[in-house]
Protein backbone atom coordinates (compact mmCIF):
# COMPACT_ATOMS: atom_id res chain seq x y z
CA UNK A 1 0.00 0.00 0.00
CA UNK A 2 1.07 3.18 -1.20
CA UNK A 3 1.92 6.06 1.71
CA UNK A 4 0.99 9.53 0.56
CA UNK A 5 2.79 12.42 2.73
CA UNK A 6 1.85 15.51 3.03
CA UNK A 7 3.59 19.47 2.25
CA UNK A 8 4.82 18.73 5.99
CA UNK A 9 6.05 15.55 6.08
CA UNK A 10 7.60 16.36 2.87
CA UNK A 11 9.70 19.19 4.53
CA UNK A 12 10.66 16.63 6.82
CA UNK A 13 12.04 14.27 4.16
CA UNK A 14 13.67 17.35 2.44
CA UNK A 15 15.86 18.08 5.88
CA UNK A 16 16.63 14.37 5.86
CA UNK A 17 17.61 14.30 1.92
CA UNK A 18 19.36 17.68 2.55
CA UNK A 19 21.78 16.21 5.30
CA UNK A 20 22.41 13.17 2.65
CA UNK A 21 23.20 15.77 -0.05
CA UNK A 22 25.49 17.37 1.90
CA UNK A 23 27.32 14.57 3.06
CA UNK A 24 27.51 13.07 -0.54
CA UNK A 25 29.10 15.83 -1.65
CA UNK A 26 31.78 16.09 1.30
CA UNK A 27 32.32 12.21 0.51
CA UNK A 28 33.24 12.85 -3.28
CA UNK A 29 35.91 15.29 -2.09
CA UNK A 30 37.33 12.59 0.17
CA UNK A 31 37.44 9.84 -2.62
CA UNK A 32 40.99 9.95 -3.73
CA UNK A 33 43.64 7.19 -4.30
CA UNK A 34 45.33 5.64 -0.91
CA UNK A 35 41.71 6.17 0.94
CA UNK A 36 40.05 3.33 2.63
CA UNK A 37 36.75 2.64 2.17
CA UNK A 38 36.70 2.24 5.79
CA UNK A 39 37.78 6.09 6.77
CA UNK A 40 34.92 7.13 3.95
CA UNK A 41 32.84 5.66 6.40
CA UNK A 42 33.85 6.93 9.31
CA UNK A 43 33.65 10.44 7.66
CA UNK A 44 29.75 9.63 6.77
CA UNK A 45 28.88 8.87 10.06
CA UNK A 46 30.68 11.94 11.65
CA UNK A 47 29.35 14.17 9.03
CA UNK A 48 25.58 12.79 9.10
CA UNK A 49 25.68 13.06 12.75
CA UNK A 50 27.35 16.49 13.53
CA UNK A 51 23.82 17.70 11.66
CA UNK A 52 21.87 16.52 14.40
CA UNK A 53 20.88 13.42 11.91
CA UNK A 54 20.83 9.89 12.24
CA UNK A 55 22.68 7.04 10.11
CA UNK A 56 19.83 5.22 8.23
CA UNK A 57 22.24 2.41 7.34
CA UNK A 58 23.69 1.01 9.87
CA UNK A 59 21.86 -1.54 12.23
CA UNK A 60 19.58 -1.95 9.56
CA UNK A 61 18.72 -5.55 8.75
CA UNK A 62 21.66 -5.84 10.96
CA UNK A 63 24.14 -3.90 7.99
CA UNK A 64 27.55 -3.02 10.21
CA UNK A 65 28.29 0.22 8.97
CA UNK A 66 26.46 3.51 8.08
CA UNK A 67 27.70 3.74 4.02
CA UNK A 68 27.19 1.67 1.46
CA UNK A 69 30.52 1.80 -0.93
CA UNK A 70 30.71 -0.48 -3.87
CA UNK A 71 34.05 -0.26 -5.75
CA UNK A 72 34.01 -1.54 -9.80
CA UNK A 73 32.55 -5.06 -10.18
CA UNK A 74 30.33 -4.37 -7.14
CA UNK A 75 26.85 -2.89 -7.94
CA UNK A 76 25.10 -1.81 -4.90
CA UNK A 77 25.88 -2.57 -0.93
CA UNK A 78 29.52 -3.01 -0.42
CA UNK A 79 30.66 -3.14 3.06
CA UNK A 80 33.42 -0.57 3.91
CA UNK A 81 36.13 -2.19 4.57
CA UNK A 82 40.50 -1.76 4.57
CA UNK A 83 40.23 -1.87 1.15
CA UNK A 84 42.40 0.97 -0.15
CA UNK A 85 41.38 2.61 -3.48
CA UNK A 86 43.48 2.78 -6.24
CA UNK A 87 43.69 5.08 -9.89
CA UNK A 88 41.24 4.42 -11.94
CA UNK A 89 38.40 2.46 -9.91
CA UNK A 90 35.26 4.05 -9.70
CA UNK A 91 33.24 3.67 -6.37
CA UNK A 92 29.32 4.05 -5.67
CA UNK A 93 28.43 6.00 -2.30
CA UNK A 94 24.93 4.93 -1.03
CA UNK A 95 23.93 7.07 1.87
CA UNK A 96 20.68 7.25 4.32
CA UNK A 97 19.72 9.78 6.85
CA UNK A 98 17.07 9.82 9.68
CA UNK A 99 15.77 13.41 10.86
CA UNK A 100 12.05 13.60 12.69
CA UNK A 101 11.27 10.36 11.80
CA UNK A 102 11.46 10.12 7.71
CA UNK A 103 14.52 9.15 5.60
CA UNK A 104 16.37 10.54 2.92
CA UNK A 105 18.52 8.84 0.54
CA UNK A 106 20.69 9.38 -2.40
CA UNK A 107 23.63 7.46 -3.87
CA UNK A 108 26.36 8.62 -6.83
CA UNK A 109 29.89 6.81 -8.35
CA UNK A 110 32.72 8.60 -8.59
CA UNK A 111 35.68 8.23 -10.29
CA UNK A 112 38.89 7.70 -8.15
CA UNK A 113 41.78 10.04 -9.90
CA UNK A 114 41.51 9.41 -13.80
CA UNK A 115 39.65 7.04 -15.35
CA UNK A 116 39.18 5.34 -18.95
CA UNK A 117 36.65 7.22 -20.90
CA UNK A 118 34.86 4.09 -21.77
CA UNK A 119 34.55 3.84 -17.62
CA UNK A 120 33.47 7.31 -17.17
CA UNK A 121 31.01 6.72 -20.07
CA UNK A 122 29.13 4.19 -18.10
CA UNK A 123 29.21 6.51 -15.24
CA UNK A 124 27.89 9.19 -17.83
CA UNK A 125 25.05 6.99 -18.96
CA UNK A 126 23.83 6.08 -15.92
CA UNK A 127 23.00 9.67 -14.22
CA UNK A 128 21.66 10.72 -17.72
CA UNK A 129 19.25 7.82 -17.12
CA UNK A 130 18.49 9.04 -13.88
CA UNK A 131 17.44 12.13 -14.87
CA UNK A 132 15.47 10.51 -17.53
CA UNK A 133 13.36 8.65 -15.31
CA UNK A 134 12.80 11.77 -13.09
CA UNK A 135 11.72 13.59 -16.13
CA UNK A 136 8.94 10.76 -15.92
CA UNK A 137 7.84 11.35 -12.06
CA UNK A 138 4.90 13.76 -13.00
CA UNK A 139 1.07 14.09 -12.30
CA UNK A 140 -1.09 11.76 -14.58
CA UNK A 141 2.22 9.56 -15.61
CA UNK A 142 2.25 5.58 -14.98
CA UNK A 143 5.27 4.32 -12.68
CA UNK A 144 6.68 1.99 -15.44
CA UNK A 145 7.23 5.21 -17.31
CA UNK A 146 10.37 6.13 -15.13
CA UNK A 147 11.66 2.65 -15.15
CA UNK A 148 11.14 2.39 -19.16
CA UNK A 149 13.02 5.75 -19.70
CA UNK A 150 15.94 4.32 -17.82
CA UNK A 151 15.81 1.41 -19.56
CA UNK A 152 15.71 2.61 -22.73
CA UNK A 153 18.29 5.01 -22.31
CA UNK A 154 20.66 2.43 -20.69
CA UNK A 155 20.19 -0.19 -23.22
CA UNK A 156 20.38 2.21 -26.29
CA UNK A 157 23.93 2.98 -25.07
CA UNK A 158 24.85 -1.03 -25.31
CA UNK A 159 24.42 -1.38 -21.36
CA UNK A 160 22.49 -3.09 -19.13
CA UNK A 161 20.33 -2.22 -15.97
CA UNK A 162 20.21 -4.74 -13.40
CA UNK A 163 16.79 -6.42 -12.80
CA UNK A 164 17.34 -7.96 -9.21
CA UNK A 165 17.52 -4.60 -7.25
CA UNK A 166 15.30 -1.88 -7.63
CA UNK A 167 13.71 1.45 -6.12
CA UNK A 168 11.30 1.97 -3.70
CA UNK A 169 8.97 4.42 -2.33
CA UNK A 170 10.67 5.90 1.07
CA UNK A 171 8.63 7.90 3.99
CA UNK A 172 8.92 6.63 7.67
CA UNK A 173 10.36 3.39 6.26
CA UNK A 174 13.38 2.78 4.36
CA UNK A 175 12.02 0.62 2.08
CA UNK A 176 8.58 1.66 0.75
CA UNK A 177 6.14 0.47 -1.60
CA UNK A 178 5.62 1.13 -4.29
CA UNK A 179 8.81 -0.64 -5.82
CA UNK A 180 10.38 1.24 -9.18
CA UNK A 181 11.83 -1.14 -11.25
CA UNK A 182 14.70 -0.03 -13.87
CA UNK A 183 13.38 -1.55 -17.03
CA UNK A 184 9.99 -2.31 -18.23
CA UNK A 185 7.13 -1.30 -20.39
CA UNK A 186 5.62 2.07 -20.21
CA UNK A 187 2.40 2.51 -18.95
CA UNK A 188 2.16 0.12 -16.55
CA UNK A 189 1.25 0.09 -12.95
CA UNK A 190 0.13 2.65 -10.35
CA UNK A 191 -0.60 6.28 -11.68
CA UNK A 192 1.78 9.08 -10.41
CA UNK A 193 0.15 11.59 -7.95
CA UNK A 194 1.18 14.14 -5.55
CA UNK A 195 2.36 13.06 -2.37
CA UNK A 196 4.46 9.91 -3.83
CA UNK A 197 7.76 9.95 -2.28
CA UNK A 198 10.18 7.45 -4.39
CA UNK A 199 13.48 6.51 -4.76
CA UNK A 200 14.77 6.64 -7.96
CA UNK A 201 18.03 4.28 -8.67
CA UNK A 202 19.41 3.16 -11.69
CA UNK A 203 21.97 0.27 -11.70
CA UNK A 204 24.17 -0.14 -14.83
CA UNK A 205 26.50 -2.83 -15.35
CA UNK A 206 28.85 -2.39 -18.15
CA UNK A 207 28.47 -6.29 -19.30
CA UNK A 208 25.36 -8.72 -18.81
CA UNK A 209 22.36 -8.06 -16.10
CA UNK A 210 23.40 -10.90 -13.68
CA UNK A 211 24.10 -10.09 -10.24
CA UNK A 212 25.70 -12.79 -7.63
CA UNK A 213 25.94 -11.80 -3.91
CA UNK A 214 28.99 -12.82 -1.98
CA UNK A 215 29.53 -14.56 1.48
CA UNK A 216 28.98 -11.71 3.15
CA UNK A 217 25.45 -11.52 2.06
CA UNK A 218 25.49 -7.75 1.40
CA UNK A 219 27.82 -7.22 -1.29
CA UNK A 220 26.33 -7.62 -4.79
CA UNK A 221 28.62 -7.71 -7.91
CA UNK A 222 28.31 -8.32 -11.54
CA UNK A 223 28.02 -11.92 -13.02
CA UNK A 224 30.78 -11.60 -15.71
CA UNK A 225 32.85 -9.45 -13.54
CA UNK A 226 32.28 -6.65 -15.61
CA UNK A 227 31.84 -2.28 -14.09
CA UNK A 228 28.62 -1.15 -12.57
CA UNK A 229 27.58 1.99 -11.73
CA UNK A 230 24.66 3.50 -9.59
CA UNK A 231 23.31 6.90 -8.65
CA UNK A 232 19.86 7.33 -6.75
CA UNK A 233 17.54 10.61 -6.01
CA UNK A 234 14.77 10.84 -3.56
CA UNK A 235 12.00 12.40 -5.28
CA UNK A 236 8.23 14.10 -4.53
CA UNK A 237 5.62 14.11 -7.17
CA UNK A 238 4.14 17.22 -6.90
CA UNK A 239 0.40 18.79 -7.74
CA UNK A 240 1.78 20.20 -10.80
CA UNK A 241 5.46 20.48 -13.11
CA UNK A 242 8.49 18.40 -12.51
CA UNK A 243 9.18 16.15 -9.17
CA UNK A 244 11.22 17.68 -6.66
CA UNK A 245 14.78 16.16 -6.25
CA UNK A 246 14.95 16.18 -2.63
CA UNK A 247 18.04 14.95 -2.41
CA UNK A 248 19.95 18.14 -4.66
CA UNK A 249 21.82 20.80 -3.18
Amino acid sequence: MIEYKTPSEIAVMAKASRVVAEVLEILKGAVKPGVTTDELDRLAESEIRSRGAVPAFKGYRNYPKTLCVSVNEQVVHGIPSKRVLKEGDIIGLDLGAIVGGFYGDSAVTVAVGRIEEKTANLVRVTQEALALGIEQAVVGNRLSDISHAVQRHVEAAGYSVVTEFVGHGIGRQLHEEPQVPNYGKPGQGPRLQPGMVLAIEPMVNMGGPAVRVLDDRWTAVTADGSLSAHFEHTIAIQPSGPARVLSRL
